[in-house]
C-alpha cells in the first residue's frame, strides 16, 4: 500500500472546515499532481486499497477538508477519472475542484469541463461515507452524469445511484444508499418533504405504536425515511437551481380526481373578467405583474346582472375575478403555458421547459383552464412545503458551479453563506460581441433576426438562436423555413434527442432555435472547417429579465478559445422593457426609422433595467424566505 496520508511532503496541518483561502489552495496543485502521478502505475486492486484506507481514516476522525486528506482524496479521484475516461484535469479544473471542496460556488465558463470537475469533487467527498448529492437542473443531466460517475467510482470501490422521479420509496432508498446520488433539485427537496411527513406521522401516533411496529418487523428492515441525511450537496448550474428556481417553493401536494367543485365560480369569473376595463374596473401594475380591483371594479363584481355562485365558493368572490383577470391579461399560451391533451402545463420561464406535474396556486391554474376551455381540475391539497433556500441550507456542506455566478454574489452570500470563486479561462476567449440592435416592435425585431440568420448561414457558419418563448421560436422558425432553409427547433423537456441536436448545433450551415436554455449542459463542438469560417454565431432574440441569462446563451460560442460571435436584438415590446423600463421603450420608438430600427446605443440603459429587474426578483425571493421563517416560528410557538 502506498500509504498516501503519511508521506513527508504532506504534513498534517490540523482539521478545518475550510482548508485555506483561495490563493492558498493553489499551492496544493503540485502536491495533487505529484501524488496522482505516483498512482499511475499501481494496479486496480492497489488503487481500491488506497481508497478503502482513506475511507477508514475519514470515518475514524480525519476531516474531509483537512489539507492532507484533501490532497490524497483528490489525487485518487483524478487517477480514477483518468482510468475511466482518459481525462486529465487542467490546472484551472483542479483549482475549481479545490474551491468546491472548500464550500465555494465556482464560476467556470461554458466548455471548461465542469462535468469532470463536479465528478472529481463528488468522488473526494464520498470518502466521508455520509452520502453526496449531486444536484442537476434536469433529469437528462442526472442520468448522463450518473452513468459517467459510476465508471469512475468503481475504481475507488464506491458507487453512484440515480434518483428516480416520483415512484416508490424503495428504489429511492437504494439510490440514496449509494456513495453518490444524482438527481434533480426538486426531487431531493420533495423526498425531504416526504420524510418530514413520515416523521410527523410517527410523532403524532399513539404512544407505543412505533415500538409495536418495530417488534412486528423483521430484524433486518429498511429505515422509515427515504433519505439518510443531508450532508454534502454539489449543485450543478448553481445559479439556476439556487436562485432562478428559488422564486417558487417546493410544495408536496395531492390531487383529487374529477372536476373542480368550484368550476362554476371559475367560468362565471371568466365571463365577468371579459367585460371589465383597465383603469376603470382594475389596475394592472406592469413592474410587479399584479392586478388590483378598483372600487368600481369591486362594485361590478356584485352588480345585479352577475349571478355570484355563492354555494361553491372556496375563497372570496373577488379573488376568483382577479385570477380570471390575470389569466386573461398576463398569462399567455405558448409563453407561460401550453395546452397538451386537454391539460394546461406550465412552461418554466427561465429554461423554457414544460412541466406536467406542476400547477399554479390559489386558483390561478383553474382560472387559466377556464380561459382555455379545458377541464377545470380541483386545486391540489398542500401536505408540506419548504422554500428551496431553506432546503439547501439544511445541508451541512453546500457547494456549486456554474458559468454565471458573478453578479449573484450578494444573494449567494446572504442567503446561503457561500463565497463565489471565479476560475480563469484556460485559453483566452476569441468571442466577438457585435453591437446590440434596437427595434420599435417585435415584428421588426423578428424580421431583422431572420435576415441576420440567413445572412450568416450563407457563409456556412452555424447559428444558434435563443428565444424567450415558444411562440417566438415558432414564428422565427417559420419565417426562416419560408426562405427554404432547414431549422431545428427545441422547446420543452430536455431529452437525449434534444441533447444530441444541441451537440450538433456547431455543424457547418446548421440553424438551431432554442427556447431560453434548452440543451443546457451539452457542449457544442466545432469542426476545424467551422472554426476557419469564424465559429458559431449566437443570436439573442430577446434579452432576458436577468443579464446573467443572456450571458449563459452567449457563452455557448467562443468556448475554449474557439472563434465565435454573438449579437442581441432588442424590441421596445419585450417583456423586460414593458415591465421594467417603459421609458426605454419610448426612447427606442422615438429613434426608430421607417423600417422600425433605431440606430443608437442604449446598451448601458438596458443593463441598468436588467440590474433593477434582478434586484426586484432578489427581494421577492428574500421575502418568500422571510415569510416561511415567520410561519415556522409561529407554528413552533403554537406547538409549545
Amino acid at each position: 500500500m502506498l500509504n498516501l496520508l503519511h508521506r513527508p511532503s504532506f504534513s498534517r496541518r490540523g482539521q478545518s472546515s475550510r482548508p485555506a483561502a483561495s490563493d492558498d489552495l493553489l499551492t496544493f496543485l503540485p502536491r495533487v499532481r505529484s501524488l496522482t502521478a505516483s498512482l499511475a502505475d499501481c494496479s486496480e486492486a492497489d488503487l481500491q486499497v488506497e481508497a478503502d484506507h482513506l475511507h477508514r481514516q475519514v470515518s475514524t476522525g480525519r476531516h474531509i477538508t483537512e489539507p492532507e486528506v484533501l490532497v490524497a482524496g483528490v489525487a485518487l479521484a483524478c487517477e480514477a477519472l483518468r482510468r475511466a475516461h482518459g481525462a486529465t484535469l487542467f490546472d484551472v479544473q483542479l483549482q475549481a475542484v479545490l474551491n468546491l471542496c472548500s464550500g465555494d460556488v465556482v464560476q467556470m465558463q461554458t466548455g471548461e469541463g465542469k462535468t469532470f470537475v463536479a465528478m472529481t469533487v463528488a468522488c473526494h467527498l464520498a470518502f466521508a461515507g455520509r452520502g453526496v448529492h449531486v444536484v442537476t437542473p434536469n433529469v437528462y443531466l442526472a442520468e448522463r452524469d450518473c452513468e459517467s460517475a459510476n465508471r469512475v467510482l468503481q475504481y475507488l470501490n464506491m458507487s453512484a445511484g440515480l434518483l428516480p422521479e416520483g415512484g416508490d420509496n424503495e428504489p429511492k432508498r437504494i439510490a440514496y444508499d449509494c456513495d453518490v446520488t444524482y438527481g434533480t433539485g426538486h426531487e431531493f427537496g420533495f423526498d425531504y418533504l416526504r420524510d418530514q411527513l413520515t416523521l410527523r406521522q410517527r410523532a403524532d401516533a399513539p404512544l407505543g405504536t412505533q415500538l409495536f411496529q418495530d417488534l412486528c418487523r423483521p430484524q433486518i428492515t429498511a429505515r422509515s425515511t427515504i433519505q439518510r441525511g443531508l450532508t454534502f450537496a454539489i449543485v450543478d448550474e448553481a445559479d439556476s437551481v439556487l436562485i432562478d428556481d428559488a422564486g417558487s417553493p417546493l410544495i408536496l401536494s395531492v390531487a383529487t380526481p374529477g372536476r373542480a367543485p368550484d368550476e362554476k365560480a371559475h367560468t362565471t369569473a371568466r365571463q365577468l373578467a371579459d367585460t371589465m376595463n383597465d383603469s376603470v374596473h382594475y389596475e394592472f401594475h406592469q413592474s410587479t405583474a399584479q392586478i388590483s380591483l378598483t372600487s368600481e371594479g369591486t362594485n361590478r363584481c356584485y352588480a345585479e346582472d352577475v349571478a355570484v355562485p355563492t354555494q361553491c365558493l372556496m375563497r372570496p368572490w373577488t379573488d376568483y375575478v382577479v385570477q380570471a383577470l390575470r389569466a386573461r391579461i398576463i398569462f399567455r399560451r405558448n409563453i407561460h403555458y401550453v395546452v397538451v391533451d386537454d391539460e394546461v402545463r406550465i412552461v418554466d420561464e427561465t429554461t423554457g421547459r414544460i412541466f406536467d406535474d406542476r400547477s399554479w396556486q390559489q386558483g390561478l391554474h383553474q382560472a387559466v383552464e377556464a380561459r382555455e376551455g379545458v377541464t377545470i381540475t380541483p386545486e391540489k391539497q398542500a401536505l408540506a412545503r419548504v422554500t428551496r433556500q431553506r432546503f439547501f441550507r439544511l445541508y451541512d456542506n453546500l457547494c456549486g458551479l456554474t458559468g454565471t455566478a458573478i453578479g449573484c454574489e450578494q444573494e449567494l452570500s446572504t442567503v446561503y453563506q457561500r463565497h463565489v470563486s471565479e476560475i480563469p479561462l484556460r485559453v483566452p476567449t476569441a468571442r466577438t460581441m457585435l453591437p446590440h440592435r434596437w427595434f420599435a416592435n417585435q415584428a421588426a425585431r423578428n424580421q431583422a433576426v431572420v435576415e441576420s440568420v440567413t445572412s450568416i448561414h450563407r457563409s456556412g457558419r452555424p447559428v444558434l438562436v435563443g428565444t424567450q418563448s415558444i411562440e417566438d421560436s415558432e414564428q422565427i422558425a417559420a419565417a426562416i423555413q419560408d426562405s427554404g432553409l432547414t431549422v431545428e427547433v427545441l422547446n420543452g423537456l430536455q431529452t437525449v434527442e434534444e441533447a444530441e441536436i444541441v451537440a450538433q448545433a456547431g455543424r457547418r450551415g446548421s440553424i438551431t432555435i432554442a427556447t431560453n436554455l434548452a440543451g443546457r449542459g451539452t457542449d457544442i463542438k466545432l469542426t476545424d472547417e467551422v472554426k476557419r469560417l469564424g465559429g458559431l454565431h449566437v443570436v439573442v432574440a430577446e434579452c432576458q429579465l436577468s443579464g446573467r441569462m443572456d450571458r449563459q446563451l452567449i457563452g455557448r460560442c467562443g468556448r475554449q478559445g474557439d472563434p465565435g460571435t454573438a449579437q442581441a436584438f432588442v424590441s421596445a415590446e419585450d417583456l423586460l422593457i414593458t415591465r421594467h423600463g417603459a421609458w426605454l421603450g419610448k426612447a427606442i420608438r422615438r429613434e426608430a426609422d421607417a423600417s422600425g430600427e433605431a440606430h443608437c446605443d442604449l446598451t448601458s440603459q438596458l443593463q441598468r433595467i436588467q440590474v433593477s429587474a434582478e434586484r426586484r426578483d432578489f427581494l421577492s425571493r428574500r421575502e418568500l424566505l422571510h415569510q416561511e421563517e415567520q410561519r415556522d416560528q409561529l407554528l413552533g410557538q403554537t406547538r409549545d
